[in-house]
């Protein structure tokens, strides 16, 4: 069983690279604490108008401090658990359905040879990043 995980693993990541995508793990509660810390410092400073200019501040910094921390997927997805490995091979062989194949190489060659199949992969894939891993998307511009 450990073998078809890896070959799904390598599939994904196959996929992943060829339409070159890019995934950011949200980081948000590091924004959340500079957007509150900041409307806090300026609530004290400067009453209420100060909370809603420190919130607004502290919003766009902290939008700045989280952004710009994408990765490409394959590297991300090398580095899951064993755990949620699992659970996207479930997720990307209920696409393949009854597929055989003996290899990585062989699954790989199946799939990107079908268009059809290589749509629905992905699109497990992408629904597998953003709903258990809660990420966002971007594609290679």
């Amino acid at each position: 069983m450990a073998a078809r995980v890896d070959d799904v693993m390598r599939l994904c990541c196959e996929i992943s690279a060829h339409d070159q995508i890019k995934v950011a793990v949200k980081n948000s509660t590091k924004g959340a604490l500079v957007a509150g810390g900041t409307a806090f410092v300026g609530g004290l400073l400067g009453g209420p108008p100060g909370i809603a200019v420190g919130g607004a501040v502290g919003g766009l910094l902290g939008s700045w401090l989280t952004s710009g921390q994408f990765r490409p997927l394959p590297q991300i997805l090398m580095e899951l658990p064993p755990a949620e490995q699992q659970k996207l091979y479930r997720d990307v062989v209920a696409v393949l359905d009854n597929l055989n194949w003996m290899d990585a190489a062989q699954l790989i060659t199946l799939v990107m040879g079908n268009v059809t199949l290589q749509q629905q992969v992905t699109a497990a894939l992408l629904n597998y990043i953003t709903k258990e891993l809660k990420a966002e998307v971007r594609y290679q511009d």
